[in-house]
């Protein structure tokens, strides 16, 4: 079993629907469900366009997990993001989130473990947050293929408290991975 270790920087949560989602002192995972009072959490999609198509459907996106990198990246062409700022529940520095494989565990401080579901697969609303911004996190690779730069998705898989300054501890599934896709 491979390990990585990096850090949680903040956690996020939002009762309503909006874009952003404010920092917190911490949050609590529910297995199972998500982020408690996040309304996103549920163990059937919450999405609006998602519950639009199936309301049936599982919620493998109970947990949205950015890595912090991504904000100096993004600055470096005049966009301005914080932890929060595109909608996740988790900012992480330390991991590669994205270079992850399907099914990894990231075990969040010493109870939270999130398995990892896919991609977050970025959308409009990130132009209406920073006009230009929707481009610096989805491009296209020198093939071709898709590059979706926004964050991970995941499931709870043991609930648990989370705060800033938690350690991040991503255990690898056993091989062969499965690279990520959006979910």
């Amino acid at each position: 079993m491979t390990s990585i270790e990096g850090t949680v920087t903040a956690v996020s949560s939002n009762g309503v629907y909006s874009f952003t989602k404010p920092n917190r002192e911490s949050i609590t995972l529910l297995a199972g469900l998500g982020v408690e009072g996040d309304v996103h959490a549920g163990v059937t999609v919450k999405h609006r366009s998602r519950m639009a198509q199936d309301p049936t459907r599982p919620n493998l996106r109970q947990v949205h997990l950015l890595h912090e990198e991504l904000f100096a990246e993004v600055a470096e062409d005049g966009f301005r993001v914080s932890p929060g700022d595109l909608g996740e529940n988790v900012t992480t520095r330390g991991i590669d989130l994205l270079g992850l494989p399907v099914g990894t565990l990231l075990h969040l401080g010493d109870e939270a473990v999130v398995e990892v579901t896919g991609l977050r697969n970025p959308c409009f609303q990130i132009d209406n947050f920073q006009d230009g911004l929707l481009k610096r996190v989805v491009s296209r690779d020198e093939d071709g293929r898709l590059i979706r730069k926004a964050g991970i998705m995941g499931v709870v898989r043991q609930g648990g408290t989370v705060t800033p300054g938690a350690t991040l501890t991503a255990e690898l599934p056993a091989g062969p991975h499965r690279p990520l896709d959006r979910v």
